[in-house]
């Protein structure tokens, strides 16, 4: 079929330039009408075909989205392969339609492949990038749902497509890291592992008895249910400050629960070590007179 609809229209203009030379008028306007209703059946079924043709890409989406999630697949990989069948069925629906118009497909191919070179080279990047994504996909080194930091930003992952990957960062903005940038440079998850080490450094008083600061930091920590004692919280003298003694603090927590516990543990030490008399250092000048 395809075959007929490239060949109807170039004869039929053949056969009106022969009319045109041979000054048969009547032949002409026979030929003109003959070839204008042919080529518009073809444009009227082109545009069929485009309008049918994006109802069917949103059904099959939605169906390979269904099958996806019922064989349970990870959010990271469905993300990856529904972009991927989206970009495929939308290329096959521009081949389709212009084949249908008229336009011989297979020579374009070969233009195509004749300007390989040079649009390789335009799309380097993007080819770097969908290369990155294929890579980022094997190795999994993060997925949807992750809270990652890459390329000096920070965000929970949100969906990863061929080309980039979407975090949202805490404050509700969305950023698209390109996979290649991804794949080849530093990543650090925070949610890979269960558990995540919370550090304070809190400094005290000079003069101050540590040991009771001790005493009264790992009460507050032990009476804190999302912090773990195993491994148990350590409290250790860090460093003789300019103004104080600074105390290290290190406990740990669900990795879901890191702010909570961070926040939450830094306000009660505050209270805690008030109610003992404990007191916080501030910078100090000392003149010798």
């Amino acid at each position: 079929m395809t075959d007929s609809l490239q060949v109807v229209p170039i004869e039929a203009a053949k056969e009106v330039v022969k009319a045109a030379k041979n000054g048969q008028i009547d032949l002409l306007i026979q030929q003109l009408i003959s070839t204008s209703i042919e080529l518009g059946k073809h444009i009227l079924l082109a545009i069929v075909l485009a309008v049918v043709g994006r109802y069917a890409i949103k059904f099959i989406n939605r169906l390979v989205a269904k099958l996806l999630e019922r064989k349970d697949v990870e959010p990271t990989v469905q993300s990856f392969l529904k972009s991927f069948v989206n970009i495929m069925l939308v290329t096959l629906l521009f081949l389709t339609v212009i084949s249908t118009v008229g336009v011989n497909t297979t020579s374009l191919a070969a233009l195509l492949a004749s300007a390989g070179v040079a649009v390789g080279m335009a799309l380097s990047g993007n080819l770097q990038n969908l290369a990155g994504g294929l890579i980022l996909l094997f190795f999994k080194p993060y997925k949807v749902g992750d809270y990652i930091e890459a390329q000096g930003v920070a965000g929970t992952v949100k969906a990863m497509h061929i080309f980039h990957t979407i975090l949202t960062t805490p404050d509700n903005k969305e950023l698209y890291i390109p996979n290649g940038s991804l794949s080849s440079g530093h990543i650090m998850n925070y949610s890979m592992n269960e558990l995540r080490r919370v550090d304070l450094s809190i400094g005290v008083e000079y003069g101050t008895d540590v040991e009771k600061v001790r005493q009264v930091t790992l009460d507050l920590l032990q009476g804190d249910s999302r912090i773990m004692q195993q491994p148990a919280p350590l409290v250790a003298v860090k460093e003789l400050g300019d103004n104080g003694v600074i105390l290290t603090i290190r406990a740990w927590a669900k990795s879901s629960e890191y702010w909570d516990v961070f926040f939450d543990t830094n306000e009660r030490i505050y209270d805690e070590y008030n109610k003992h008399g404990i007191g916080f250092p501030f910078p100090q000048v000392q003149i010798h007179q």
